[in-house]
């Protein structure tokens, strides 16, 4: 099979077919689906953002060539062809909206004014629109959202594992009340429109998330929705509490609505899926069983086992896939790292049916196989990491890889 060399980008573009290396490893979808391979090698990609005409927008994490945020328009062969690439800052959240380019660095958001032809106006000088958010180099990644009433949220992650008074130290007690939580550990809520805002300008919607990477806005039902990663470490620093094995379920990825005012817990909290509770934390004098201030936090509409670092939430609202994925939601898992000495897990795509606004159900394996091998005992031996999600305007679904710059998409048929 011939190979194509965008010239001047150093991305390939190749077709996924059953017979060349671009089917290793086999990732896999549900019986009566597609897959193919759109983007190679395109970078440290993080989260992507469709335009109306299709054209994708891809955020890296990493600059490439100085850039950070590549535009790929898809061309005949169904293959995504790089047309653009500007922004010299890393990050992660990217969105569109309303006639606008929005994307994140780790300290600020800025957004880009679109043409007839939804190519970038003005490179070289977006609008600032928020500055001087939180970036401790520990959960600095700032994931966005956008609402239909002209507002953008902001994750700004908590640089810390539990708030401890020495972060991750065994006897390190937790510090209570916790002084990140001031500026960080929650989602903060500003003007899309207003350039030059910082936390003075927004609000601080909700609270006690230790991290969020994907986060959605759900126009159906017309609130914000988020995965938080939970905290690390309890079998290494209470191991009289904890084994390994409990370790590497607790605690659980919450899958949460995020309303105004609304209060988590963390680092006070964690929420146990075997207990199906929160309870106190070990850093507050918690037991692993004693729920105390943590019965009156918000609870997770569904749990997911630990570490599994969910990075990015979507919810479908196109025509091509079947009914039953109408208003439901995909969430992209990064795939853990601490689950040692068990073995790791994630790295995948699910699916959680919706019904009236919430989960009918539990989730299922939607897009599987990225690791290329079964049984994974670290990081390092995964061959890629799904990452971002989009949806283009026939309803197709895009998955991102964070490790080798792949993309694919899905298609049905049928």
């Amino acid at each position: 099979m011939a190979l194509v060399l965008l010239l001047g980008t150093g991305v390939w573009a190749r077709p996924f077919t059953g017979d060349d290396e671009l089917s290793q490893p086999a990732v896999t979808v549900p019986s009566k689906f597609t897959l193919q391979v759109v983007v190679d090698k395109l970078g440290r990609n993080r989260h992507i953002a469709v335009a109306p005409n299709g054209d994708l927008f891809v955020k890296l994490e990493r600059l490439r060539n100085g850039t950070g945020i590549f535009q790929l328009r898809p061309g005949k062969s169904g293959q995504y062809e790089p047309i653009d690439s500007f922004g010299n800052y890393l990050g992660t959240g990217i969105a569109v909206k309303d006639g606008y380019l929005y994307a994140s660095s780790n300290e600020a958001v800025f957004r880009y004014k679109l043409d007839a032809a939804f190519r970038v106006a003005d490179k070289a000088n977006p609008q600032r629109i928020v500055y001087g958010l939180w970036n401790r180099r520990q959960h600095e990644s700032k994931s966005i959202a956008l609402d239909n009433a002209g507002y953008l949220y902001v994750n700004i992650g908590a640089p810390s594992n539990a708030c401890q008074q020495r972060d991750r130290t065994k006897g390190s007690p937790g510090m209570d009340p916790c002084p990140i939580l001031d500026s960080a550990g929650g989602i903060w809520r500003f003007r899309a429109d207003v350039p030059d805002q910082t936390y003075g300008q927004g609000i601080r919607y909700a609270t006690g998330l230790r991290n969020v990477v994907g986060l959605d806005w759900n126009s159906q039902t017309n609130e914000l929705f988020a995965m938080q990663h939970g905290r690390d470490q309890l079998s290494n620093l209470y191991p009289d509490m904890y084994n390994d094995s409990l370790n590497a379920e607790l605690p659980a990825e919450e899958f949460v609505v995020v309303k105004q005012g609304s209060n988590f817990g963390w680092p006070y909290c964690y929420f146990d899926p075997i207990q199906g509770k929160k309870v106190l934390g070990p850093e507050y004098g918690g037991d692993a069983k004693v729920q105390a201030r943590c019965a009156n936090m918000e609870q997770p509409i569904l749990a997911f086992p630990g570490h599994w670092a969910p990075n990015a939430v979507l919810f479908y609202t196109g025509n091509q896939f079947p009914e039953k994925y109408r208003n439901g939601t995909f969430i992209a898992f990064h795939g853990s790292w601490n689950r040692a000495p068990m073995r790791q897990a994630g790295y995948f795509v699910v699916f959680v049916p919706f019904k009236n606004g919430r989960p009918a159900g539990g989730y299922e394996v939607f897009a599987n196989g990225f690791t290329g091998k079964e049984v994974l005992m670290s990081t390092g031996e995964a061959k890629y990491r799904p990452c971002g999600l989009a949806q283009t305007p026939d309803g197709a679904l895009l998955i991102s890889d964070s490790r080798e710059g792949r993309i694919w998409k899905v298609t049905f048929p049928g």
